[in-house]
């Protein structure tokens, strides 16, 4: 007998848990492991009006996986970083305002840490306006390709780097702006994804700078066709938050972004990271 109770949300990404106590979720070691699983089978999972707190979320993570304890200090629970635009809660806000384009978590690390397995994010407090959150497979967009772009995009490399998420919402930075994206290094990764479980993704989003070896307007044309196709409407889960609400999604395997709202909008999201052990390859 299964553990969760699943309801598909659309055809290719994204699922509802339906009937789940928070306090199982962060003691429950099975519960864990069937989380995993649905994880794997549809890439976002959500729980609605979960109202699960911090500590839980955290404890829930740590049977996920290895937790990101490195953000300690903008919340008084270790393990909890706050997605605000409020300065005052978070020191790094302004970055945030690159999550409004697509972006797969962890393309472009300090150093040699892979992508974040999965993320956690609860809501409390949403915006009157905006705010809402969307997701897209990047296995369904690699399995939408033909043979052809298989076999061609297979061979492909891609330079991923800060400075190209952040020129987006920032086109003209200040000099020592730009010396701060520039002092974050790049990463060259496979524009195609093959991970320990067979399955195929394709690494694209905001950081995805420009392709190695091809003319530079004609690889970023190609980028940025292939994200198109990759998040067209019928393709994508687009949460609309209420206060109390928990999703959790495979950064490995899927795009997310949220939607613009005010600056001066409470929303708040309370993030967990559970650390990546697979490398892109």
């Amino acid at each position: 007998m299964s553990l969760l109770t699943v309801s598909k949300l659309t055809a290719s990404v994204g699922a509802e848990v339906l009937g789940v106590d928070p306090q199982r979720l962060a003691s429950d070691d099975s519960l864990g492991a069937a989380i995993l699983e649905a994880l794997e089978d549809n890439g976002v999972l959500v729980f609605r009006n979960l109202h699960i707190d911090p500590g839980s979320q955290v404890a829930f993570c740590e049977r996920l996986g290895s937790v990101d304890y490195t953000a300690d200090g903008h919340h008084e629970v270790a393990g909890i970083y706050p997605v605000t635009l409020n300065r005052a809660k978070n020191s790094s806000a302004s970055y945030l305002r690159a999550t409004f384009d697509w972006h797969i978590d962890g393309c472009t690390p300090t150093g040699d840490q892979y992508p974040q397995k999965a993320t956690v994010l609860s809501a409390v407090q949403v915006a009157e306006r905006g705010g809402e959150t969307e997701f897209a497979s990047s296995y369904a967009a690699y399995d939408q390709l033909t043979d052809d772009e298989k076999r061609r995009f297979a061979q492909l490399r891609v330079v991923h780097s800060l400075e190209a998420s952040q020129r987006r919402v920032t086109p003209d930075p200040a000099p020592e702006e730009l010396a701060r994206w520039r002092a974050r290094p790049t990463h060259e990764h496979p524009l195609v994804w093959t991970h320990r479980n067979g399955r195929r993704s394709l690494v694209l989003g905001a950081s995805a700078d420009y392709v190695v070896g091809m003319d530079l307007d004609e690889g970023r044309a190609l980028l940025d066709e292939l994200l198109a196709r990759a998040t067209v409407a019928d393709r994508v889960y687009r949460h609309q938050w209420s206060v109390g609400d928990t999703v959790i999604w495979d950064n490995r395997g899927v795009l997310h972004r949220a939607a613009p709202y005010d600056p001066d909008s409470p929303r708040e999201m309370l993030r967990t990271t559970v650390l990546g052990d697979e490398p892109i390859r």
